[in-house]
C-alpha cells in the first residue's frame, strides 16, 4: 500500500539541522500520523507521498517549508517582573536558552526562549525554535495501513509522549511534528 490520503503512516526519520542531529524516531517507535490531515509540515508529507514500506527518501526543506523565517518582531523586551512567583524573581528559569511556557494578552499559549536578562528587562524570542533554519530530513516509511476508528480518537503519535500529550512533550517539543506538541 502506498502513502496516500487519508492512510495511517509509519515513518522511522532523522532531522538535521546545521550538521547535529535535532530529532530522530526512537528505534521500534516510527512516528505515526494519519497522511494528508495536516499533522505534518506540508513539504514534509510531499517527499513521501506514494511511497511504499521499505522506501527511503532524503530531502531538504528550507526554512520558507519548514518552520518559517525568523520575525524580528516575534523578539521582544519584557519587562522582567513579569517573571515574579509569589513576590520573589524566578531566577531559576531566567537565563539564556531557557524555554519558558508564556501567554499573551489573548491567553494563547506559547514558547519562549530568552536570550538576554538585563537589568529590568529579559529579551524573549517567540519565534518557532526551528524558524530561520534548513531541514535536512532522512526518512524511512515503516508501514501504510487503513485508518482504524481508533486511530480517529486523537492522542499523540510522535514517539516522545507515550501516546498522550496532555502533559505536552517537554524536551522533546522542539523539532516534533507530531502536531500536539506546540
Amino acid at each position: 500500500m502506498q502513502v496516500a490520503a487519508n492512510k495511517m503512516v509509519a515513518v522511522d526519520y532523522k532531522l538535521t539541522v546545521d550538521g547535529q542531529v535535532a530529532d530522530q524516531s526512537r528505534p521500534g517507535q516510527p512516528l505515526e500520523f494519519i497522511f494528508g490531515t495536516g499533522m505534518l509540515l506540508p513539504k514534509f508529507e510531499a517527499a513521501i507521498e506514494g511511497k511504499e514500506p521499505g522506501e527511503k527518501v532524503a530531502f531538504t526543506l528550507a526554512p520558507a517549508d519548514g518552520y518559517g523565517e525568523i520575525i524580528e518582531q516575534a523578539i521582544v523586551d519584557l519587562p522582567k517582573d513579569i517573571f515574579m512567583v509569589d513576590g520573589k524573581l524566578a531566577e531559576d528559569i531566567l537565563f539564556v536558552g531557557s524555554q519558558i511556557p508564556m501567554a499573551d494578552a489573548q491567553g494563547n499559549r506559547m514558547l519562549g526562549i530568552v536570550k538576554e536578562v538585563a537589568e529590568t528587562t529579559v529579551k524573549m524570542d517567540f519565534n518557532h525554535p526551528m524558524a530561520g533554519k534548513t531541514l535536512n530530513f532522512e526518512v524511512e516509511v515503516i508501514s501504510v495501513r487503513d485508518v482504524t476508528p481508533e486511530d480517529l480518537q486523537g492522542g499523540c503519535s510522535c514517539g516522545h509522549c507515550g501516546g498522550d500529550c496532555e502533559e505536552g512533550c517537554g524536551e522533546h517539543s522542539e523539532g516534533c511534528d507530531c502536531g500536539h506538541c506546540h
